[in-house]
């Protein structure tokens, strides 16, 4: 059904936008401004921001697909997918996609996290590296104050636990694909003081900055369509929330808050290549919602990330 809308004049502030038969408001959008089954092509959508519970994504050209992945102080959720297919048309996910192992679910209040190599649990969210992750390093402030060596050498031990499938369960590495660090760049990862994914720019970049206040560090993923099997990354940046955040590379006894850059950046890594969050009874995966404060315990995989990392390669 075409919707006539009033032109906009040049002395008039215009509510909605028309175009082909789509209309929609100005400004930030939401996935029921632009529900699946919408054609960003019909809408002009392609470069609009759209938000679901405190996260967003900017809308891709057709064939992409775009992530976001926040790890939120509270540990609750925050993320989503927007996929756009060849012909325009949207499509969301908007929960993990559980996997085959032992199905992320709630538990009681107060029950603790079940031993690391006894849980099962992972998500997925549809992409994976197929060859080489290629990736650079922001040439700003740093978590911890680390200075750009000793950051390139933390992420390169986070990103190598992932490719690696390092753990102390006793499994063996199951993951193919691999990453290769470049260099220092001026480009700022796309991601905004928001946390909402900004266009991608062809370079998949680590660095530290503003975020939400309520989000520690997220992840922006871009894949494109695979016709029989998980999309195809095509670049993925971490910011590290450092404006309200203190991290550190060594946790000590007295530590009061900080958080453990490498726990933090290997479960970044995990959204890199595939992986997505797993929730409340899931404490001793690397996965997890939340990373806490003053521990290290997600530097090494538990079970269901390796099962998880197995199932995508």
């Amino acid at each position: 059904m075409t919707l006539a809308v009033p032109l906009a004049t040049a002395d008039s502030s215009t509510l909605t936008q028309a175009v082909d038969g789509c209309v929609l408001p100005p400004g930030v959008l939401t996935a029921d401004d632009l529900p699946t089954g919408s054609s960003v092509l019909d809408c002009a959508a392609v470069g609009r921001l759209v938000t679901h519970e405190g996260v967003g994504v900017t809308v891709p050209e057709p064939g992409m697909t775009v992530g976001v992945d926040a790890l939120a102080v509270d540990g609750s959720r925050h993320g989503f997918t927007l996929a756009v297919a060849a012909d325009g048309t949207i499509s969301y996910g908007l929960e993990a996609h559980a996997g085959s192992g032992e199905r992320p679910r709630a538990s009681a209040a107060g029950t603790a996290g079940r031993a690391a190599c006894a849980d099962g649990a992972y998500a997925l969210s549809g992409h994976k590296e197929y060859g080489t992750y290629d990736w650079w390093l922001g040439d700003d402030t740093l978590p911890g104050g680390l200075t750009p060596r000793e950051a390139r050498r933390v992420f390169e031990q986070a990103i190598g636990t992932i490719t690696g499938t390092r753990n102390d369960c006793g499994y063996d590495d199951v993951v193919g694909a691999r990453a290769k660090y470049h260099s220092l760049t001026r480009r700022e990862a796309g991601i905004d003081r928001k946390g909402h994914c900004t266009a991608r720019d062809g370079q998949s970049v680590w660095d530290a900055g503003e975020l939400s206040r309520e989000l520690v560090a997220t992840t922006c993923s871009w894949s494109r369509r695979v016709r029989g099997g998980p999309d195809w990354l095509k670049e993925a940046d971490v910011r590290f929330n450092t404006s309200d955040y203190t991290f550190t590379n060594n946790p000590a006894d007295d530590c009061t808050g900080a958080y453990d850059i490498r726990s933090v950046a290997t479960h970044e890594a995990g959204h890199v290549f595939g992986l997505a969050h797993v929730g409340p009874g899931h404490e001793n995966q690397t996965m997890f919602t939340n990373s806490f404060a003053c521990t290290t315990g997600a530097r090494a995989l538990g079970r269901g990330d390796v099962l998880g990392l197995s199932a995508l390669y």
